[in-house]
């Protein structure tokens, strides 16, 4: 039996779907498919009833995922006992990622970890639910580290490592009647329709609140996974657009206008669970140092 099988049982049963748990996991659903029949063949009992329409555990699987999750962890502490070793640190690393930040290359850092780490099992993945499921993620042990936008009062238990903080600022066509003012309220923005990120995601949600701080609603009618794309979608009409101003980029035909009113920060963050493994702990000195050198 290999710790790959048991992983794969895992995530399926978390997803009750190959599909999503193959995307979870960074392996086509062949694999992850091959992968539980094998562990049901070794096994001798079915772990999942499948149909066209779902997948639900079987009593036997039920029975196995407590257990299942257990070996899991307690390899991922045999890896982490080991993590000073003469090649250095070693284990697993699960991220989920923001696909860019305007002011942290991504890239280059996880690269640069990679160059200083090379026995780490290094893993990088979005998530299609935003921040809310990434903590979810993260409390879940599903992944170890995750960066995201949401309120350190939404965190709970998490640790919360702060990488940047900014203002969230309003983004109108430059052919808008409100393009020529200097600020703007979020009174005179509510009416128009908006291009935020979609329902989960964290600027969509502190974007949310502030409304509803203010007693107002809004219309999303544009919704784009990625924060650096909102300006270009705003400069083709969709809409209006507020977000945080360390995460986007100037585009052609869209303004900036600071927003009147209560001060509206945001934050983004790296979280993790307590107690970091060495590779999580390692990489998070790596980003402190990539953020302080600006």
């Amino acid at each position: 039996m290999e710790t790959r099988q048991l992983e794969y049982f895992v995530t399926v049963a978390e997803e009750l779907n190959f599909t999503r748990a193959a995307a979870r996991l960074f392996a086509v659903q062949s694999t992850v498919s091959a992968g539980v029949r094998a562990l049901e063949d070794e096994l001798g009992e079915a772990l999942f009833l499948r149909s066209t329409k779902r997948v639900a555990l079987t009593p036997a699987g039920e029975a196995l995922l407590s257990d299942a999750r257990a070996a899991i962890k307690a390899v991922d502490r045999v890896r982490g006992s080991a993590a000073q070793t003469r090649a250095g640190i070693r284990g697993r690393l699960r991220v989920g990622i923001f696909s860019q930040l305007v002011f942290l290359d991504l890239a280059a850092m996880f690269g640069e970890f990679h160059q200083l780490y090379p026995f780490v099992d290094l893993q990088l993945g979005t998530s299609t639910t935003g921040s809310t499921g990434f903590a979810d993620d993260v409390r879940r042990g599903r992944i170890d580290v995750a960066f995201m936008g949401l309120p350190r009062a939404d965190l709970g238990s998490l640790d919360v490592h702060e990488v940047a903080s900014g203002e969230l600022i309003a983004i109108v066509p430059s052919d808008h009647p409100l393009a020529g003012k200097s600020t703007v309220s979020l009174t005179e923005l509510a009416p128009e329709s908006f291009v935020d990120s979609p329902a989960g995601f964290g600027n969509r949600i502190v974007v949310d609140r502030a409304f509803a701080t203010a007693g107002l609603q809004r219309a999303v009618s544009t919704q784009v996974s990625d924060l650096a794309d909102i300006p270009r979608f705003v400069a083709a009409g969709l809409g209006v657009a507020v977000v945080p101003d360390i995460m986007v980029l100037p585009a052609a035909g869209a303004t900036f206008l600071r927003l009147s009113g209560p001060r509206n920060g945001w934050l983004l963050s790296a979280v993790t669970r307590p107690s970091p493994s060495p590779a999580v702990a390692a990489l998070l000195r790596l980003l402190a140092d990539r953020v302080a050198a600006g």
